[in-house]
């Protein structure tokens, strides 16, 4: 993990953002667009890469992790349930197997490594909600952040941080 001074934000969205570069953004206009970009991500995400899904309640984390789960492995009927109460919920698939975290409950950075996510980062795809919760010490990522815009449409954004290898495949993704 690599340590970045948060960034605050305002009340009504994430508590803290890393402080990496802006890669791109998209706007999505419905949850058609927000499946169709959770699906493009799906296509060139491997195991070893970690997204962080980062925004205010409601703003769309678990819809495109859902999208993006379902993608991966195929199936668009795929049951995925919500990892908040579980903290993380992992899929074998083909392709490898996906940890899906809700960290909104962690109480303690340390219960990362109870949850055996730190092991999971580097060999499976790790996808990560609410990610601020173990600020400053995040992990080598990209991080998506999703914000609901006033006509109900979410904007997404990619940050990336310094040399993560994935982040020209997710920007393409972005760019289709």
């Amino acid at each position: 993990m690599t340590s970045a001074d948060p960034v605050s934000l305002p009340s009504d969205d994430a508590p803290i953002l890393p402080d990496w570069p802006v890669s791109t953004q998209i706007d999505l206009a419905d949850e058609a667009a927000s499946d169709a970009l959770a699906h493009r991500l799906s296509v060139v995400l491997e195991p070893g890469d970690t997204l962080l899904l980062s925004g205010a309640l409601g703003a769309g984390k678990t819809h495109i992790a859902r999208a993006l789960i379902r993608s991966w492995m195929g199936n668009p009927d795929e049951p995925v349930a919500s990892p908040t109460f579980t903290l993380v919920q992992t899929y074998a698939s083909d392709r490898g197997e996906i940890w899906h975290a809700d960290l909104y409950r962690l109480s303690d950075p340390q219960e990362l490594v109870e949850l055996g996510l730190d092991d999971a980062f580097g060999a499976s795809l790790c996808l990560i909600e609410w990610p601020d919760r173990i600020a400053p010490d995040w992990p080598r990522a990209c991080l998506l952040h999703l914000k609901r815009q006033d006509d109900d449409t979410r904007r997404a954004t990619l940050m990336v941080a310094p040399g993560v290898k994935m982040a020209p495949r997710l920007a393409k993704a972005f760019a289709e």
